[in-house]
């Protein structure tokens, strides 16, 4: 069997080096992890951890990847709820699951990437917070190499599902209900991250109501931003009639800014968090279960591990109006 001593001959570099490597240290110069790397790949070399995880069938190990690295100006409920709601799951059906933030892979390479989650004894990925940015961790989702279950994106294949609610129809349906209590015809429409999958389904179904009703709507990027919607907001606002967003976080933001300003406006919003009834007013938004959501997430990567094919899984979502009794206890 190939030995980290072999590697590290092989390479011309020390066994502690070919450690740092394999563990990803941060102070390794990119000439020698690429030595170290060519080693292992032409050795055929497997690090301890992943040859004791499989002589042992060591299973259901998975990593629940998420992309805290966004602009929000408050703790990112969604991503909590996706984290208990997996934990939890995970538990229960007596699988390890580990976090990875984006931010932690953002500089690797696939073939890094692959070596990354083995040197963990990883099986399967979810990933929430996936857009066409990513695109080292898209070719990751297609190799094949683990099993896979998108939130909120695309690319249902044999090792891949996808799970999310109808984006499109959701934005056009709390849209529509808004607008029958607001009568408005000048839209400000604020979206999301102007890469991201969820973003340009939820724009889709604006467009679709838009073009049904013949409203006159501004499409601007909000990033996902509470920031960046106060901004517009103080930008476009005065001449519109209303403010749909495409996130609670961002029609928090311009709620805010047309409360500086002095000036009504009725404004939407999309997700349902808890914050939003703290943003002084009732507003419309859609309502969705992102614990159940990553629970069956956990489910599905189970049944791809097990060895089913992916699947497109849509999941319900509902229509509501948050106000401030609604969130407190």
């Amino acid at each position: 069997m190939v030995s980290i001593r072999d590697v590290a001959k092989e390479a011309g570099v020390a066994i502690s080096t070919v450690s740092k490597v394999l563990n990803h240290y941060p102070n390794v110069s990119e000439e020698t992890k690429e030595k170290v790397n060519t080693a292992i790949t032409e050795l055929g070399f497997v690090p301890n951890t992943i040859a004791s995880a499989l002589s042992s069938k060591k299973t259901g190990r998975v990593a629940l990847l998420i992309d805290v690295d966004r602009p929000v100006q408050a703790v990112d409920e969604i991503f909590m709820q996706y984290i208990t709601g997996a934990i939890n799951k995970a538990k229960e059906k007596g699988m390890d699951i580990i976090t990875v933030f984006f931010t932690m892979i953002a500089e690797m390479n696939v073939e890094e990437m692959i070596r990354y989650f083995q040197s963990q004894s990883i099986e399967g990925l979810i990933i929430c917070g996936f857009s066409r940015e990513d695109t080292a961790l898209g070719r990751l989702v297609k190799s094949g190499k683990f099993k896979t279950v998108l939130i909120d994106a695309p690319g249902v294949g044999e090792n891949t599902s996808s799970i999310h609610i109808d984006n499109a129809k959701a934005q056009y349906e709390v849209a529509k209900e808004f607008l029958k209590k607001n009568t408005c015809r000048k839209i400000l429409y604020i979206s999301g991250k102007k890469s991201g999958y969820v973003s340009e389904e939820r724009l889709k179904g604006m467009k679709q109501l838009a073009d049904e009703l013949g409203l006159k709507v501004l499409i601007r990027n909000g990033d996902f931003s509470e920031l960046e919607a106060r901004k517009l907001t103080m930008q476009y606002a005065p001449d519109k009639d209303a403010i749909i967003c495409a996130s609670d976080m961002m029609a928090i933001g311009a709620m805010k800014a047309l409360i500086d300003m002095d000036i009504y406006r009725p404004v939407c919003g999309f997700d349902g968090v808890s914050l939003m009834g703290y943003a002084g007013k009732q507003m419309h938004t859609v309502k969705q279960d992102f614990k159940k959501i990553a629970s069956n997430a956990v489910e599905e990567l189970s049944r791809l591990m097990e060895g089913g094919t992916g699947q497109d899984i849509v999941m319900p979502h509902k229509l509501i109006r948050i106000k401030y009794l609604d969130v407190i206890s």
